[in-house]
């Protein structure tokens, strides 16, 4: 896989100095481009074996193109503040906008294949750590970002002479460690992780290009022109691809137009109606007053000794609240951080993404607002908008939507394998007892602000709304993360069912952690 870029490839500094104006002209243009249409943000990796010209090469970047949209990210060992959290914290946390150009060097890759290298990891999980990486990949990419891969290489004795030849000098000795010396005695366990990794994860939306790293001249005009021509190209097929989409949406149009002007009276078959997960429930259950106060002091004593337990050994939770308006999760919510201590807890509540959050994967906000280790997020609303709302009202396609499960799936995943205990509520409420509640919000000055048109709107979408917790329900559910569904017709009985069980939980994780 190497061989090729073992050659001894340069180019002449003569020919270096006619190409390199007009390459910074044309990155240039295509840096504007991409700025000026906002359509997509643009993710270059730079690894290699030490020695490269890997940071060289980003330096060149800066040095060609405008700085101020670029965005350059380096990784070392993680900070406290980064081990607090899933690996992929600080990754999503790094992401550019659309419209920008983010420049990442020992990324995602770097810790995994330095594990395998270093007999740290088996294969098995080495490899699970590359299919961790493609899933990643292919979220970005799937959302319309361009992954451009660089691998820059020496051979073993090139590697050798450019060890040596930055030690020689004063001016970059300091370049040059103990640690890149013991690398270049394991070298050949470095090439076989490496092309294990490249071979794993060069996929048509995120390919490897491997870059001869011998002459610097040869190297940056060979990642230069890629980049150019790569983000040039993909300016004009999501231009080609919108235009597209816009095109079959007129059609769409028309064809509905055409078909009820013509439109025949038939006999219809009426749709089979089935039962939905949420219909099935038992919504008569009830809790009287005295039960209801008793019970909750029992519960908020408990839920306050095992979190001062969560938190000395640094056990994290996430809460999330999903449900239909007025389902009272709002109400559950209080009775849970009645109990806490406010300084390690955060209640985030979800609306429309800003426009910042918009220039991102719609999984970036929800990455940035993980706490520390120990402390307590309660999510109003959550990352399942895209495929229950987005979903419902059109906000998302069906493509969208539907490769959503497996996005959400994913990143839960990382949550729950770092140790995180994961608890997701569903407030449910009949559609009657949503009526009543709405008119007496009317009647509540303090309540009336919660009620908005959307929120009367909303409700001739109740049979979608259902049939998307349905599928919710069916794909995301799963052993580590499942939905704890909540019978909320009485708000006693469902407040105490949310915190009973967030007690429970919690109290099987602090076991499971002695």
């Amino acid at each position: 896989m190497f061989r090729i870029a073992e050659l001894g490839q340069t180019v002449p500094k003569s020919e270096f100095n006619q190409r390199e104006p007009l390459l910074r002209q044309g990155l240039l243009e295509v840096q504007a481009n991409l700025s000026l249409s906002s359509r997509f943000p643009v993710i270059i990796l730079f690894a290699g074996v030490d020695g490269g010209g890997k940071g060289d090469t980003v330096n060149v970047l800066n040095e060609w193109m405008d700085p101020r949209w670029l965005m350059t990210r380096a990784y070392d060992e993680p900070s406290d503040e980064e081990r607090d959290r899933p690996e992929y914290w600080r990754f999503w946390r790094d992401l550019p906008p659309k419209g920008r150009i983010g420049l990442f060097l020992s990324s995602w890759y770097s810790q995994p294949i330095l594990r395998r290298v270093h007999d740290k990891d088996n294969e098995a999980i080495f490899d699970d750590h590359l299919d961790r990486i493609l899933a990643f990949e292919k979220a970005l990419a799937d959302d319309g970002a361009l992954i451009l891969k660089f691998w820059m290489h020496l051979s073993h004795d090139a590697q050798k002479q450019r060890l040596k030849k930055l030690e020689k000098d004063p001016l970059t000795s300091w370049r040059v460690t103990p640690q890149d010396w013991e690398h270049w005695h394991i070298y050949d366990r470095f090439e076989t992780a490496a092309e294990r990794a490249i071979m794993r994860t060069s996929t048509g939306t995120a390919p490897w290009t491997i870059v001869e790293g011998v002459d610097p001249c040869f190297r940056s005009l060979t990642v230069g022109e890629i980049i150019r021509t790569e983000i040039s190209k993909h300016l004009e097929e999501t231009r080609k691809k919108e235009l597209l989409l816009e095109e079959l949406a007129v059609g769409r149009s028309l064809q509905t137009e055409s078909e009820e002007a013509t439109a025949v009276d038939e006999p219809l078959i009426a749709p089979l109606k089935g039962t939905t997960i949420v219909s099935s429930l038992d919504m008569s259950q009830q809790l009287n007053k005295t039960d209801y106060r008793k019970q909750l002091k029992e519960c908020q004593a408990r839920l306050n000794k095992l979190h001062r337990k969560a938190l000395k050994k640094k056990i994290s939770t996430i809460l999330l609240f999903e449900g239909a308006d007025a389902a009272g999760k709002g109400g559950s919510i209080r009775r849970i951080t009645a109990a806490l201590d406010a300084r390690h807890y955060q209640v985030i509540p979800i609306a429309a993404p800003t426009d910042e959050e918009r220039a991102h994967h719609y999984l970036w906000r929800f990455w940035r607002h993980l706490s520390r280790a120990g402390r307590i997020n309660i999510f109003d609303r959550s990352w399942y908008g895209r495929v229950l709302v987005e979903r419902v009202e059109g906000f998302a396609s069906e493509d969208e939507w539907k490769r959503a499960f497996s996005e959400i799936n994913e990143f839960e995943e990382q949550l729950t394998h770092h140790g995180i205990l994961l608890l997701k509520y569903w407030v449910h409420i009949t559609k009657d007892e949503q009526l009543e509640r709405f008119k007496a919000r009317e009647q509540i000055p303090h309540k009336r602000w919660k009620l908005t048109d959307e929120d009367w709107r909303n409700r001739e979408k109740w049979d979608d709304y259902n049939w998307a917790v349905n599928d919710i329900v069916e794909h995301t559910s799963t052993y580590a993360a499942p939905w704890v569904l909540v019978e909320g017709n009485n708000k006693r009985f469902a407040r105490i069912k949310v915190i009973s069980t967030f007690c429970d939980r919690l109290e099987a994780m602090l076991a499971a952690n002695k």
